[in-house]
C-alpha cells in the first residue's frame, strides 16, 4: 500500500540522519475506502493525488506547531505492507480525517518511493497558510482563503537519491 507520510524539512532531515521515516505507529495518507467514496473517482491516480494532498495539509499543520521550521511542506511517499497501515474506523469518514492511516510498523527511509515538498517561491503562501490555519479550523471562511492558497502551489517531485539535498536547506 502506498502511503504518503507528512513531514516538515527539519523532520526529513531527523529521517534522514536516523534511517527511519517512523517507527510507528504514525500518521500517513492513503487511498482509503472513505478516500473513494469522498473524490467519487475510479482513477487511482486521482485518488492518490487526493491521498498525497491530504497529506501535505498535515504536513502544513506540522508547520503551524513548529515556528522554527522552514515553511515548505514536505510528504514522502512509500510503500508499506497492507497490514502495516489501517484506518481507525471510529474516524473513518469524519471529514478531517479523511484517507488517514495509522502506520504500526518501522518505515526505513530507504524505502521511499519519492519526496515532495514545496518549492522556494511558496515559501511566503505556506507561511501565511500556517498562520491562518487556526482561524480557518474556526470557521473563518478569509483564513481558510488563506489556507488554500497555499494548494495554489504544487509540491514538487523529488527521487529519494535527493533527500541529502533537500536536508541541506533545513
Amino acid at each position: 500500500m502506498r502511503v504518503y507520510v507528512p513531514l516538515t524539512l527539519p523532520a526529513l532531515a531527523e529521517a534522514h540522519r536516523t534511517g527511519e521515516l517512523g517507527k510507528g505507529p504514525f500518521v500517513a495518507y492513503a487511498v482509503t475506502p472513505a478516500l473513494r467514496e469522498w473524490y467519487l473517482s475510479e482513477d487511482i491516480e486521482e485518488l492518490e493525488y487526493a491521498a498525497l494532498s491530504r497529506a501535505a495539509l498535515a504536513s502544513l499543520r506540522l508547520l503551524a506547531a513548529d515556528a522554527d521550521a522552514v515553511r515548505r511542506r514536505v510528504v514522502v511517499a512509500v510503500d508499506v505492507p497492507d497490514g502495516a497501515a489501517r484506518v481507525d474506523p471510529d474516524r473513518a469518514l469524519e471529514p478531517a480525517a479523511l484517507g488517514e492511516v495509522t502506520v504500526t510498523a518501522a518505515v526505513p527511509l530507504a524505502e521511499a518511493a519519492s519526496v515532495h515538498v514545496d518549492a522556494d517561491d511558496a515559501e511566503q503562501d505556506v507561511a501565511a497558510a500556517a498562520g491562518a490555519l487556526e482561524a480557518a479550523d474556526g470557521g473563518d471562511d478569509d483564513a481558510q482563503f488563506v489556507v488554500d492558497g497555499a494548494d495554489d502551489h504544487e509540491l514538487l517531485w523529488y527521487a529519494s537519491q535527493e533527500i541529502p539535498h533537500l536536508v541541506g536547506r533545513a
